[in-house]
Formats: C-alpha cells, sequence, structure tokens
C-alpha cells in the first residue's frame, strides 16, 4: 500500500502518554493517546453518531507496525482495532486543535465526559513537590509538600500554572523556562502527565532567579 507520507522516527512515551511521530517532510507530532483512542478508525466507530467518552485516563501499552505501511495501537481498556496509517497519522497531526475542539463540542452536546465513570470513586491524586536550591526555598518556604491535584491538573505544564497562581514571585520562580523538573527521578516534560504518588521535583535554572 502507498503512502504519501513517510515516518522516519516513531516513539511511544510511557510516562506522558504520547506517540511521536517524525516524518520525512521535517514535521513532529506529538499524539495524545486519548486522541488516538477517541479518534480511531474502525467500523464500530465510524457509524456511531455519539463520540467515544471516558478516556481520559486512556493508557496506550503497546504499537505493532502492520506491514510498511501502518500500525496496530493497543490499549489499556482493551481495544485494539485501531489500525493507523502513516497518511492517517499525519492527517491527525495536522488537524489535531481543529479535531479536538469538534471532539469537545460533541461531548458537550450529548453530556458526555472525558474522564472515566469510575473516576470520583478513586478519591483525589497527591502528588509530593520538592523545591531545591536556596532563592527557592525564600518563596516555597518549605522544602517539600502534599499536593491534593484538582481534576483539571493532569500534567507538569498545568501544574506549573497552578502553583504561578499562588503569587508574583511563584509566577517568576515557576515560569516554563526558569525551572527544571523531573518525575520520579526522570527529567519531565510539559507534556508528562501527572499520577497519584509521583514526586515532582523543581530546580531553578539559574541561581540568579
Amino acid at each position: 500500500m502507498s503512502t504519501k507520507h513517510t515516518p522516519t522516527e516513531i516513539k511511544l512515551h510511557q510516562k506522558s502518554q504520547l506517540l511521536e511521530i517524525s516524518f520525512a517532510e521535517g514535521e513532529n507530532f506529538k499524539l495524545p493517546s486519548e486522541y488516538l483512542r477517541t479518534h480511531a478508525k474502525s467500523a464500530e466507530i465510524e457509524t456511531s453518531e455519539k463520540p467515544v467518552f471516558g478516556k481520559a485516563d486512556i493508557k496506550l501499552e503497546k504499537i505493532e507496525p502492520q506491514g510498511n505501511y501502518a500500525l496496530r495501537l493497543y490499549f489499556d481498556d482493551g481495544y485494539d482495532s485501531g489500525i493507523f496509517s502513516w497518511d492517517t497519522f499525519h492527517e491527525l497531526g495536522t488537524d489535531y486543535d481543529a479535531n479536538w475542539a469538534q471532539y469537545l463540542t460533541k461531548l458537550d452536546k450529548y453530556g458526555l465526559k472525558r474522564e472515566p465513570a469510575n473516576k470520583a470513586a478513586e478519591g483525589q491524586a497527591t502528588i509530593r513537590l520538592m523545591y531545591f536550591m536556596t532563592n527557592m526555598l525564600k518563596v516555597t518556604r518549605k522544602e517539600t509538600e502534599e499536593l491534593p491535584l484538582p481534576g483539571s491538573i493532569r500534567d507538569i505544564e498545568k501544574l506549573l500554572k497552578l502553583l504561578r497562581m499562588r503569587g508574583e514571585h511563584w509566577e517568576r520562580m515557576f515560569a516554563e523556562d526558569a525551572v527544571q523538573i523531573t518525575v520520579n527521578k526522570q527529567f519531565a516534560e510539559l507534556f508528562t502527565k501527572l499520577e497519584d504518588g509521583d514526586e515532582v521535583a523543581f530546580v531553578p535554572v539559574s541561581k540568579d532567579i
């Protein structure tokens, strides 16, 4: 099967649950597992007017090549019918913003939610924050804290926004380019997902901050 677009690198980021695909044209896309699961093309999904929902915590467990033209994706809810061609991945990456906005609109139309139905029963996730360097401690006034996460805070980017809301000094100290972050002693990206029990450490990029 011929394709218009050819990937040069494919990587599944397990912690952040992003499938990263680079193409020969120089484009690079990081596609969230939830996005891939809710936009999987199969007869079952395409014939249903109601969107797939409740997949905010979905995990992409495995990817499997299908010849030299596609991947089969295996999700932790048992769904493995989605076969994505290289052209499909390219289309999903190019049209991500429009597709996601349309998906959220459809959820709202049908009164559906991204979160699983049993999420409320699981309780609120709590993470441990650890602050390093003297200047940072002048702002945080403590080396560690336990932070119950609001339901909307699911990744490092949203966590930083939450911390910056604490005041002017926090806003400067926790700017995205002002701090280096690890999650469970592994370097983290803005898209790294947060889970109950995670340890998040912050180190200022500059000692002058």
